[in-house]
């Protein structure tokens, strides 16, 4: 009998070990980075003035910089911030965790909007409950929002349909990959980037865009990008709005041995893209600035709640880099301007 109730007991213990090991996993999965919050909530021996949540899109290179950008100015503002940011595309999941701020009564959220016309009335809940909100990289122009900081999506099409006339001269077969899209969604940013993109190109020629999307995990874009290939060889250049896409499309274009003969435009400075420009398998990459994105959408939340004001705008641009000027471009880097200094 006791041997019996010994083996139960133990099987609970590795159960409840088990159950410990999947939630940490899941939560961790989600993008709620408990560590964060904790380091922020310490701050240095500072009790954080205010809590804010932020809600951004699936936690890529671009994510993970705006991560980076909130927690610098988290710790300079002494304020917590609690991270939500799902695996994947997923519009509800996104929605869910801007009401459960509400909900929580945090005390600003930073949020990206991935439909304008679902998210305002959350949105606006939130202002109306005394929760001031920040939209970053894609735009609620409809809603309450206090403010919204990142680039200007019209002028990041714009930029990328320069690149294509550079690449191309007067003819080019495009293809534009759509990241963050959702069917039977408005995606304002989205549409936005290909009247960008239109809009640099109305004097070429011989021009024609077909618009794809990539909604759902790592794999698509390459799957995508495959059937873009095969289903219309006239293609010869892709355009990518995502750090995720571009990455994938390129590793198809090498794969498919096509580097040289269907030029790239990508999103973004992960290392994998500038290494695939060194390499003249991407022609030439859009780059935002998502670290500032997210300093400047804490700062701005800060700024509201000691001011009750702050700019409705921050543009915090874009860049573009092409192998002409990738190696002025990586000395700006944090790691190389340290590794130079260290030289010195």
């Amino acid at each position: 009998m006791k041997k019996a109730f010994a083996i139960g007991i133990i099987i609970m213990l590795l159960v409840s070990g088990l159950l410990v090991i999947f939630l940490v996993s899941y939560f961790q999965s989600q993008g709620f980075n408990l560590l964060n919050v904790k380091n922020t909530l310490r701050n240095n021996g500072y009790k954080p003035e205010y809590h804010f949540a932020v809600i951004g899109q699936a936690d890529d290179t671009f994510w993970q910089s705006v991560r980076e950008g909130c927690l610098a100015a988290a710790e300079e503002y002494h304020v917590a911030v609690e991270f939500n940011f799902p695996p994947f595309t997923n519009l509800e999941e996104q929605m869910m965790y801007l009401d459960i701020a509400i909900a929580s009564k945090v005390d600003g959220i930073v949020t990206h909007v991935l439909d304008e016309e679902k998210f305002t009335p959350l949105i606006d809940k939130a202002v109306e409950a005394g929760i001031p909100v920040i939209t970053v990289e894609a735009e609620a122009k409809n809603s309450k929002r206090s403010a919204y900081v990142g680039t200007n999506t019209f002028n990041l099409g714009r930029e990328s349909g320069k690149l294509v006339l550079e690449a191309k001269g007067e003819k080019a077969n495009i293809a534009i990959i759509l990241s963050d899209y959702v069917d039977g969604t408005e995606n304002v940013p989205q549409n936005l980037r290909i009247a960008g993109t239109k809009d640099a190109l109305k004097d070429m020629p011989g021009m024609t865009i077909r618009t794809f999307s990539s909604s759902t995990g790592f794999f698509s874009a390459e799957e995508v990008t495959r059937r873009i290939l095969i289903n219309y060889p006239e293609v010869d250049t892709i355009i990518c709005t995502s750090a995720r896409d571009t990455i994938s499309a390129a590793q198809v274009i090498v794969d498919l041995n096509k580097v040289g003969k269907i030029t790239v435009i990508g999103y973004d400075d992960a290392p994998e893209i500038l290494r695939y420009i060194e390499k003249g398998v991407i022609y030439g990459t859009v780059v935002a600035n998502p670290y500032m994105i997210g300093y400047e959408s804490i700062r701005s939340l800060v700024e509201i709640k000691q001011n009750r004001l702050t700019s409705t705008y921050v543009d915090t641009g874009a860049k573009v880099i092409t192998y002409d000027n990738i190696q002025d471009y990586l000395h700006t880097l944090p790691e190389n301007m340290e590794k130079d200094q260290a030289e010195r």
